[in-house]
């Protein structure tokens, strides 16, 4: 293993202290430690650093000047670790966020102002997506997830639950009538996702079991904001989180159906980031600062 920081810093006490017996002291080491070290230094530079034949240590004109570019170099070594120390100390810097499009939007862009007012020297890197993000490969600090948690090597914050709505407009009602028990929902327009981990299938109560319906419609999408928006212009039915629905349910733009036949599915919430001893203190700020209010806000629906 290269270890050229820890002979400079050997030298370095060896001059300083003026001998070898000195200077392992000062280093609790052996003097033939020391003495092996600066050996092996002079053999792989080539030259002779320390003249040894005077009762005090005498440097080589190379030994000056290796001694004096060691001084250089391990200082500039402690300043180096000392901002790297203090950019962990101190909340600043960049942080890469990722979150589906849905909680995004309800949960977390509201809360994003304030976090940036009370931490003005942390940057926001926010990505929403539904898609499923390697928080290694993206470079990715906190992911929230909802749904089961795959197994992994990562730490996880619980946010929540929350469980599923059936909705749609009064117009589209109005237009084609209101569900009134899950075989009904074959013949309306029920709109879904289309990434691939999604199944175009609702789980219903029927008759005391679980059953789920295959079901479909004109309309796929990547993200539940636009099913939602979908259902609000009276395209057809949707099926998605409840904290999403939550607002337009009570303005009257969308209206729940089927409510005690939904399937009861419910999904888990987490903030999932690398690390734990060792967060920096950008993320660890952005994670106590925000989750207690999605939690919240998860809450209060």
């Amino acid at each position: 293993m290269d270890n050229r920081a820890g002979e400079m810093l050997v030298f370095v006490r060896v001059v300083e202290a003026g001998s070898f017996s000195e200077a392992a002291r000062l280093m609790l080491m052996t003097p033939s430690t020391v003495s092996k070290l600066i050996a092996r230094l002079e053999a792989r530079l080539g030259v002779r650093l320390v003249e040894r034949s005077t009762r005090r240590l005498a440097l080589t004109p190379e030994g000056q000047f290796y001694y004096e570019r060691s001084l250089a170099l391990l200082a500039s070594l402690d300043e180096t670790e000392q901002q790297i120390a203090q950019g962990g100390a101190e909340a600043e810097g960049m942080i890469r966020v990722t979150a589906s499009v849905t909680f995004g939007t309800a949960a977390l862009e509201p809360i994003l102002p304030e976090f940036l007012r009370t931490f003005p020297g942390i940057t926001v890197d926010l990505s929403l997506s539904d898609d499923l993000v390697d928080l290694y490969l993206d470079r990715t600090d906190v992911a929230i997830r909802v749904g089961k948690l795959a197994d992994s090597n990562l730490m996880a914050r619980r946010i929540g639950e929350t469980r599923r709505r059936i909705v749609a407009s009064p117009a589209y009602l109005a237009r084609h009538g209101k569900p009134q028990v899950p075989e009904d929902l074959a013949h309306h327009n029920c709109l879904g996702f289309n990434f691939r981990r999604a199944m175009p299938v609702w789980p219903m109560r029927e008759g005391g079991r679980i059953v789920e319906r295959m079901l479909s419609g004109n309309l796929l999408a990547n993200n539940g904001e636009t099913l939602r928006r979908m259902a609000i212009a009276g395209i057809g039915i949707v099926r998605t989180a409840d904290y999403h629905l939550r607002t337009a349910i009570a303005s009257g733009e969308l209206v729940e159906i089927l409510a005690d036949m939904e399937g009861g599915e419910v999904d888990d919430i987490h903030a999932l980031f690398r690390g734990a001893q060792l967060l920096p203190a950008r993320v660890r700020a952005f994670l106590d600062f925000t989750v207690p209010r999605m939690q919240r806000f998860l809450e209060e629906g």
